[in-house]
């Protein structure tokens, strides 16, 4: 499935712009119809100012952005140490919003909400859970009929925030998934068939029996799929709304680096499958006024778009260290 493209208000460049009028992006899928609505506001109420935001994966939002192709990157995947100092020149996180990976399913026949342990949901993606009757999945979910049929297992293709939380989850909850495959936005998958974005994840589960996989809870909500509540530290069944993940957020107190965790929070109600996405910002460039007035408006006046679209707003905490690093781009 082809990915879509950003909007053409966000990609037309007006000849009379200066260059330094100009934003381009690209990178998380993650975050994208919340970013496309945050472009299109913020390109309304700044006259002469245009931006281009890709969606084409956070690990190719990373390459762009290490050739100098984008002015920022999004990515869900914080970058280690050692990637950052790849880059070309230093690179700030910015965290922008909070998201949950949820799993998807079409099951035909089977009507009500599944539940799913996190020993299931690692079973199923190292291919030794192979059926949807399987007595780790029916011992949750008394009263489902659940068919003897094989589970069709779809995951991202390409290099993907998205995975890299759904992997550094795994990684937590299941010793044999942490020492096989471990957390990566791209792992060498032990089960399944890939699919690229988080819109083809969604359409080829849509489009599939039997089929399970991972997406933006966004994207679940837009392609009108079933996705079922995961079994939290606590021991609760929880879906992602935007209740639980505020309390997985609610786990963060920054006090140091924010390039973090938030998955397996250890909150009674966090939505286990949590995380912060991130916009990549160079420290000083021709551009850091610009970006630094986009991010400012992003951080405040932006939140108030995030729940709308499925995404919790950042812990005010959270927002107030991130504005401090804002400030220190120019």
């Amino acid at each position: 499935m082809n990915v879509r493209r950003a909007p053409a208000f966000a990609i037309l460049l007006a000849a009379s712009l200066h260059a330094e009028d100009v934003l381009s992006g690209g990178g998380a899928t993650f975050p994208y119809p919340l970013y496309q609505k945050w472009i299109a506001a913020f390109v309304q109420k700044s006259p002469g100012v245009r931006m281009d935001y890709r969606p084409v994966g956070s690990g190719a939002g990373v390459d762009l952005l290490r050739n100098g192709a984008v002015d920022f990157a999004a990515s869900d995947a914080p970058l280690s140490d050692e990637e950052l100092n790849a880059l070309p020149r230093p690179v700030v996180h910015i965290p922008t919003v909070v998201g949950g990976v949820v799993p998807i399913y079409h099951i035909d026949g089977v009507v009500g909400d599944l539940r799913f342990t996190p020993q299931a949901l690692a079973g199923i993606y190292l291919g030794t859970i192979k059926r949807w009757d399987d007595p780790q999945i029916k011992s949750v979910n008394r009263g489902l009929a659940l068919p003897g049929r094989e589970i069709v297992v779809v995951h991202r293709s390409d290099a993907s925030g998205t995975t890299y939380v759904w992997t550094d989850y795994l990684s937590k909850v299941s010793d044999a998934w942490r020492a096989s495959e471990g957390s990566a936005i791209s792992v060498k998958w032990p089960a399944g068939r890939g699919a690229a974005g988080s819109e083809g994840v969604a359409e080829m589960v849509r489009a599939t029996a039997d089929s399970i996989g991972y997406v933006e809870f966004i994207y679940a909500l837009q392609a009108h799929l079933s996705y079922g509540s995961v079994r939290n530290v606590s021991g609760r069944f929880v879906q992602a709304d935007l209740n639980s993940l505020a309390a997985a957020a609610g786990s963060f107190h920054a006090a140091g680096d924010l390039r973090v965790s938030i998955t397996n929070a250890p909150l009674a109600k966090a939505y286990p499958i949590a995380a912060f996405t991130y916009l990549l910002v160079p420290e000083r460039s021709g551009k850091s006024p610009l970006l630094a007035q986009f991010l400012r408006w992003a951080l405040t006046s932006g939140q108030k778009q995030s729940a709308a679209l499925g995404y919790a707003s950042l812990p005010d905490e959270v927002a107030k260290r991130a504005l401090d690093a804002v400030g220190g781009l120019q």
